[in-house]
């Protein structure tokens, strides 16, 4: 079994947690080893008692630092495996390389991984054609073996994920998973006769292509400053962290780490607007219009309802901004998303077949909604609540939550803040649309149009209190009832935990939808073959400069 992307458990274990979930062994998670004294139970609660079906759950347990314990899943599919694996190498990349979670470009690695999978799986169906090459490389009816397509999907997103994750430490991760799903990752054979052939030319033609998507990875992009991902339009943030000139315009917060360093990151990714879209046409083909403004009645009430929320969050509402806000260790809601695509596998027990189309098509739709997303939010460039509350009540006392340990209870309005760890206050970007509202409305209706049913019939049990350190001794059963519900309180999860003005999750929910919506015809036209294939340049995004092909090491 590959590496898990958190906490795996045995199939017989997990019936057994499900039949009496207070009974819980020791369990090993790839961040760190979990103890009873990490878990916590129903305790004296009835659901103590009450049978609960594993493969209905989306955790199996509640633990005291929020980490995940996902169910075990014998019959996965090879994709499912890859999902897995390219959850942990992200997953590491925030916490111990770049030690960053940026949501755009974390959306953007996976997507391409998950294209990767599609695209080398398409040469060996019947209709089906790539992103990149179409049908060219369609093999022959005796080639099309589940064997050959495992083989296929295993080099696409060796290649892809080498690619999409360039630090040494985590292509070493890459290639030990590669030989632990039983291949050799040093085979490059553009040979497209053969499996292994197929997948490196898979891998090949997707590089070059998001070489020139706009994301600016290698860091050359005209405008920029030679660093991976750097902005090239040439924002400048309105205001600093310490002055705020604009009120109306977005302001950089000051976060501390845990050795008490302080640092104020700027805008994250300003050119994601303007990056390379997979279904829709372009970053502001859906742009929402404009927030409401400082003298606007309507964003004051808004404004209000956080700061509400802020000084009353119940332990089931803490539970929930705690589940949206983090994902799955830090790898942000396409990560979250793709999980629950997951679920969905387990759910319905979908074969190899069924998985690399369903998970395209929802990483697909994540980095789309990202892109239609950050195009609105530098477009607009709106503050959030954090600086909107000091605008309106600046010198005065009002209700807030005080940090860790302390509860609730009067503070300055410049001292008010979200609901967060003080090591990430809140997103470093501006604020309209909201991207978890966006993300999570176009990746539900995806799941919804890909299922042919909006229910999805799960359950997450969290501890609340998990990501401010201050976890509760209980534990909340969160319903998953329906992927539109799930993106709801996604939504709404924002407003709870201070991130967001009501304005920015309507928006964000409308915007993602018509994303998927626009998008959804678009994936049915490349699993049924009658997809055009156009180049980069066709779809408004050039740049000056050749690109080279990177070349896979194995570093060995």
């Amino acid at each position: 079994m590959p590496v898990s992307s958190s906490i795996r458990i045995s199939r017989a274990l997990a019936v057994m947690m499900a039949l009496a979930l207070p009974a819980l062994l020791l369990c090993r998670s790839s961040a760190e080893t979990n103890t009873d004294a990490n878990i916590v139970g129903f305790g004296n609660h009835p659901l103590a008692g009450m049978k609960m079906n594993p493969d209905r759950m989306h955790y199996l347990a509640a633990t005291r630092d929020g980490s995940p314990v996902y169910p075990d899943h014998p019959e996965a599919s090879a994709a499912y495996k890859w999902l897995e694996i390219m959850q942990e190498v992200a997953a590491t990349d925030v916490e111990k390389v770049t030690r960053l979670a940026m949501p755009t470009i974390i959306a953007r690695q996976m997507a391409i991984s998950m294209t990767a999978m599609y695209d080398a799986w398409a040469a060996y169906d019947d209709k089906a054609v790539g992103t990149r090459l179409g049908g060219t490389l369609r093999r022959p009816p005796a080639e099309r073996t589940l064997a050959n397509k495992e083989e296929a999907i295993a080099y696409a997103i060796h290649g892809a994920m080498l690619y999409a994750f360039p630090q040494p430490e985590l292509q070493s991760m890459i290639h030990a998973e590669m030989k632990r799903m039983g291949y050799d990752p040093s085979n490059d054979s553009r040979d497209v006769t053969t499996p292994a052939g197929i997948g490196n030319t898979v891998a090949d033609a997707l590089i070059a292509y998001y070489e020139k998507d706009g994301a600016n990875q290698a860091g050359d992009w005209p405008g920029g400053d030679g660093k991976p991902y750097a902005d090239w339009t040439g924002y400048e943030c309105a205001n600093t962290a310490d002055v705020c000139k604009n009120p109306s315009r977005w302001q950089p917060k000051w976060f501390v780490l845990p050795n008490g360093e302080r640092f104020a990151p700027g805008g994250l990714t300003p050119q994601w607007g303007r990056v390379k879209t997979i279904a829709i046409e372009s970053g502001d083909q859906f742009r929402p219009g404009p927030p409401p403004g400082l003298d606007d009645p309507r964003m004051k009430e808004e404004v209000d309802e956080v700061i509400r929320y802020n000084a009353s969050l119940t332990p089931r509402q803490k539970a929930i901004v705690e589940f949206m806000r983090d994902g799955p260790r830090s790898t942000g809601q396409s990560g979250h998303w793709l999980r629950f695509a997951a679920d969905v596998s387990r759910r319905d027990k979908h074969d190899l077949d069924q998985d690399v189309k369903l998970y395209f098509a929802v990483a697909g739709v994540c980095h789309d909604t990202f892109i239609a997303c950050w195009d609105a939010k530098y477009e607009y460039d709106s503050p959030r609540p954090q600086a909107l509350v000091k605008y309106y009540y600046q010198g005065q006392m009002i209700p807030g939550w005080k940090g860790y340990g302390e509860g609730v209870g009067m503070i300055p309005a410049e001292e008010w803040k979200p609901y967060s760890p003080y090591y990430f206050v809140c997103p470093p970007f501006p604020s309209y649309p909201s991207g978890h509202s966006t993300v999570s409305a176009g990746a539900s209706t995806i799941l919804k149009l890909f299922t042919g049913d909006d229910y999805f019939g799960f359950c997450a049990p969290r501890v609340p209190g998990s990501i401010t350190h201050e976890p509760m001794d209980e534990v909340v059963l969160l319903e998953l009832p329906s992927f539109s519900a799930v993106a709801e309180m996604a939504g709404i999860s924002r407003v709870m935990g201070g991130y967001h003005p009501q304005a920015d999750n309507i928006a964000a929910l409308e915007l993602g939808r018509k994303v998927a919506n626009h998008s959804w015809p678009v994936y049915q036209s490349y699993f049924d073959g009658t997809a055009k294939i156009q180049p980069l340049a066709d779809r408004g995004v050039t740049k000056s400069a050749d690109t080279k092909v990177m070349k896979k090491q194995t570093g060995e």
